[in-house]
């Protein structure tokens, strides 16, 4: 029988880690792991038990959800981290994404995408919230330093991928995880890797963001 997945909440308000308990006892594949109300009780948590899925709120009392990732990053911890937000500033994104987090939802949508997001963030997978997932595109699409790694690609960096690596692009890019894509396409998660990786460093790209921003520029999705 399959692991469940584990997951700890760090949060300063009992509402939403109830909440968040109640959401998770509706999937038999997750397990809630304990629970924190202050960034400080955090980081004695995971200095004593190994992070499986870290939902955690950005703005957390003493010590806060940035500091929190600065700490795990310093001490090279590894960790799966959703932030949950209030606030949808793209600007913070972009610096949590620097320090480690995987996934980023604003609390007003938490409840719709939280069960999906912690199963793609378990598998390495990046996951937002849809009007975060728009700010995101529209900022690498503006950024000059973005611009320059689409610059001279166009349709000759279409010429490396393979028939099968174009079909993978397109369902990244479309929000389907790596088990998704597997059974769409009849092949196994591994091959689904694999096609992943090649696709970043073929487009010289980063992350799936990287994946979904070049297929909006070249009109495949």
């Amino acid at each position: 029988m399959r692991n469940k997945i584990k997951v700890h909440i760090a949060d300063d308000h009992k509402i939403l880690i109830e909440g968040i308990i109640a959401l998770i006892k509706t999937d038999n594949s997750l397990e809630l792991d304990g629970f924190s109300l202050t960034g400080k009780e955090l980081l004695d948590w995971v200095s004593k038990n190994e992070i499986d899925v870290l939902i955690l709120d950005i703005s957390m009392p003493i010590i806060d959800g940035i500091e929190v990732l600065k700490f795990l990053k310093r001490k090279n911890i590894p960790h799966k981290t959703i932030l949950l937000s209030s606030y949808d500033d793209v600007q913070i994104v972009k610096k949590v994404l620097q320090l480690g987090a995987l996934g980023y939802l604003s609390k007003s949508s938490a409840s719709t995408h939280l069960l999906k997001a912690i199963k793609m963030v378990k598998n390495n997978e990046q996951y937002f919230s849809n009007d975060i997932q728009k700010d995101l595109l529209h900022l690498y699409g503006n950024s000059n330093s973005k611009k320059r790694n689409f610059k001279g690609l166009e349709i000759d960096l279409l010429e490396p991928l393979t028939e099968r690596e174009i079909e993978v692009l397109k369902l990244i890019a479309k929000e389907y995880n790596s088990q998704e894509i597997a059974e769409l396409l009849i092949i196994s998660k591994h091959t689904v890797e694999s096609h992943r990786k090649s696709i970043l460093r073929k487009l010289n790209v980063k992350n799936s963001i990287g994946i979904a921003m070049f297929a909006v520029k070249h009109n495949m999705i």
